[in-house]
């Protein structure tokens, strides 16, 4: 996902979208230590989705503390 799709999106969203790529990013973990992951690289996308998410989440809710 790109930043900008996610800036587009409203704060519920994304909790939400951070709590499903959360279980995903579980599920592939747990696919990969059983041998049934065959694409990894899901691992570090899920990761850096949630990075993101979590990046955006911040910076809402500093702007919304400073005002």
């Amino acid at each position: 996902m790109k930043a900008k799709d996610l800036r587009e999106r409203s704060t519920e969203d994304l909790t939400e979208l951070k709590a499903t790529l959360s279980k995903d990013l579980f599920s592939h973990k747990m696919k990969n230590f059983t041998g049934q992951l065959d694409d990894t690289s899901l691992i570090n996308k899920s990761r850096k989705d949630i990075a993101r998410i979590e990046l955006l989440l911040s910076e809402r809710a500093a702007k919304g503390a400073k005002s």
